[in-house]
């Protein structure tokens, strides 16, 4: 079996209006769909498939704690192809006012961290065109550092 690309994310959400203001209206997601039985969810798509984000509302469901545990860590969504456009997307969230908790180059990436309105951590990357990781596929594990934009 080889896997062609990750599909989709399903958050479960505990307002999905709060959500919905994060993933479509300030990253851009594009809604493609919703339903509200038996379950309240809505789909998200950046258009490369039918959907890359289902929010579905839960309400005040039990979360578990941040720092190290097991399950989700983060998502990571690419926001471009280059520091410039890096750079008017935290001036984006700035102007918003949505909180950044970290900036990382990776070396072969570089990237803005947030959280969305449920605590999940949310990766805004964008890939360095001049690393060839492909040919060289251990520079993904190369050292952060911090990003300066």
């Amino acid at each position: 079996m080889k896997v062609h690309y990750l599909g989709h994310v399903v958050f479960y959400v505990k307002d999905l209006e709060q959500s919905l203001a994060f993933y479509r209206d300030l990253l851009g997601f594009e809604q493609v769909g919703e339903f509200s039985r038996p379950f309240t969810a809505v789909a998200l798509t950046a258009g490369r498939t039918h959907h890359e984000v289902l929010l579905i509302q839960v309400g005040d469901a039990p979360s578990q704690p941040k720092g190290h545990r097991i399950g989700l860590y983060h998502i990571g969504i690419k926001v471009g192809d280059s520091l410039d456009e890096l750079r008017a997307v935290r001036d984006e969230l700035n102007e918003a006012g949505v909180p950044i908790s970290g900036l990382s180059d990776h070396i072969v990436s570089q990237s803005i961290y947030l959280e969305d309105p449920d605590g999940n951590e949310v990766e805004l990357y964008v890939d360095d065109p001049d690393v060839d990781w492909k040919n060289n596929p251990s520079l993904v594990m190369s050292p952060i550092k911090r990003l300066e934009l």
